[in-house]
């Protein structure tokens, strides 16, 4: 298989791989399917003297797909429902990366 090029972003992400479908739910209505990447990546955060634990769930997928994804969304993946924080993130490669934060009860 030939190693991908940046103006094939669809090839990295593929399913069988690790790319995941999710479900994002617009303020408007509508449900779509996107195709992307997951992490909830751990972080020690500090706040003056006090430490505390967390976790900043994100997913990175083509700017493209993320184009109409917006702050107040709702991504639905593997049976966890996330707020989407911000607007698409995009990092200039052709890649967006959407902020996340779970949502109670899910």
């Amino acid at each position: 298989m030939p190693a991908p090029s940046w103006e094939q972003l669809d090839s990295f992400l593929q399913p069988g791989d690790f790319a995941v479908l999710a479900e994002v739910a617009l303020q408007g209505g509508g449900i779509r399917a996107v195709l992307g990447l997951f992490d909830a990546p751990y972080y020690n955060a500090e706040l003056g003297e006090y430490d505390f634990d967390t976790r900043q769930p994100r997913f990175t997928c083509t700017a493209a797909e993320a184009g109409g994804i917006g702050r107040g969304d709702i991504l639905s993946l593997a049976g966890t429902s996330y707020d989407v924080l911000t607007a698409p993130q995009e990092d200039g490669t052709g890649l967006a990366v959407l902020e996340l934060a779970e949502r109670a009860g899910t």
